[in-house]
C-alpha cells in the first residue's frame, strides 16, 4: 500500500497528540514538517536504503505523492519524525516513543543497510614478496572486473 508523505507527517504529529479532528494543522505546519522529513531522510540515505522519493530541491517535494518506503518502516519514520519535531512543538515526548523511535531505527539500519563497498588494490601497488604470482613477470595487482547491482532493482552493471 502506497503510503504519502501526507500520512507519514499526520502519523508523527498524531504521536505528539497534536493530529486529528481537534487540532487542524496549518499548511506552513505541513510544509516545515516535509522539509524536516526531507532531510532526515537524506541524513540516513547513506546508511540504509529505503526507496524515500528523494526530491531534487526541498521545494520540489509534494505532500500527496507516495514516499516511497515499504511498509515496515512507515512507523519507524513517523517515530523518529516525532522526535524531530517535537521541541519545536514545544512538547516532551514519552520515553515509549524514544525507545520505540530509537530500536525501530536500529531495525531498519540492520534489515535495509548499503552494502559495504569492495575495494580494489590500485595497478600500481606492488604485490609484495608474500604473494604467490602465477605469472612471474606479474609485479603488481591487476584490477579485477566486479559484477554489482544498482540500489533500485536487479539492473547489473560492469565496471572495468
Amino acid at each position: 500500500m502506497a503510503t504519502t508523505k501526507r500520512e507519514i507527517i499526520n502519523q508523527a504529529y498524531g504521536e505528539l497528540a497534536l493530529a486529528g479532528y481537534v487540532f487542524d494543522l496549518k499548511p506552513e505546519e505541513l510544509n516545515a514538517a516535509r522539509k524536516r522529513l526531507d532531510r532526515m531522510m537524506a541524513s540516513w540515505e547513506p546508511f540504509m536504503i529505503l526507496g524515500y522519493a528523494m526530491p531534487n530541491s526541498p521545494d520540489d517535494s509534494d505532500l500527496d505523492e507516495d514516499s516511497g518506503l515499504p511498509d515496515v518502516a512507515i512507523d519507524t519514520v513517523a517515530t523518529n519524525l516525532a522526535v524531530k519535531l517535537a521541541p519545536g512543538e514545544g512538547k516532551t515526548l514519552s520515553p515509549d516513543t524514544k525507545i520505540a523511535a530509537k530500536m525501530g531505527y536500529n531495525m531498519l539500519l540492520a534489515r535495509f543497510a548499503s552494502a559495504i563497498p569492495q575495494m580494489q588494490y590500485p595497478s600500481n601497488l606492488p604485490m609484495g614478496a608474500g604473494n604467490k604470482r602465477l605469472p612471474r613477470d606479474q609485479q603488481y595487482f591487476k584490477p579485477v572486473d566486479t559484477l554489482t547491482t544498482t540500489p533500485n532493482g536487479d539492473t547489473l552493471d560492469f565496471n572495468p
